[in-house]
C-alpha cells in the first residue's frame, strides 16, 4: 500500500488552491493528480484539515471490544455454535458484527474452537 503523501506538499497545494489557482492547474503545477487535489481542497474547506486520513488497520475491533461481555455472552452459552449463528444473535441483540471480526475477538482473547477428538485415530494416523 502506498503512503500518503506529505502535509507540507498538501498544504502548498492548498495554499495555491485559495489564492486563485484552479484545483487542477495546483494538481499540475506541484505534479500531483487532480482527483487528489480537489479533495484535499474540498476536505480543508469542509473542516480545516489536511493531514491524511488513518490508512489501513482494523477500525472496527474498537468498536466490537466495547461490546466484549455482550458479545462473549452468547458464545459462552453455546460454546459450539458457528460464527453465524453468534452472528444472527448479535443482531437480534442489536450488535452488527461479521464473522471474520468474531473470530479476530475471539483471536485476541484467546479463545479457540478446537474439537476433540470423540475416536480413536487411525492406524495411519498413529505414525
Amino acid at each position: 500500500m502506498p503512503s500518503a503523501l506529505s502535509v507540507d506538499l498538501r498544504e502548498r497545494v492548498v495554499a495555491a488552491i485559495e489564492a486563485g489557482a484552479s484545483r487542477r492547474q495546483a494538481a499540475q503545477c506541484f505534479g500531483v493528480g487532480a482527483a487528489s487535489a480537489i479533495l484535499w481542497h474540498e476536505r480543508f474547506r469542509q473542516n480545516g484539515q489536511i493531514a491524511p486520513k488513518p490508512m489501513g488497520s482494523d477500525r472496527n475491533s474498537q468498536r466490537l471490544e466495547a461490546q466484549a461481555a455482550l458479545i462473549l455472552r452468547p458464545h459462552e452459552e453455546h460454546p459450539l455454535s458457528f460464527p453465524r449463528e453468534l452472528r444472527d444473535r448479535l443482531l437480534e441483540r442489536g450488535v452488527r458484527a461479521s464473522t471474520s471480526s468474531l473470530s479476530r475477538l475471539f483471536a485476541r482473547h484467546g479463545i479457540t474452537r478446537k474439537k476433540e477428538l470423540s475416536t480413536q485415530p487411525s492406524r495411519s494416523g498413529r505414525m
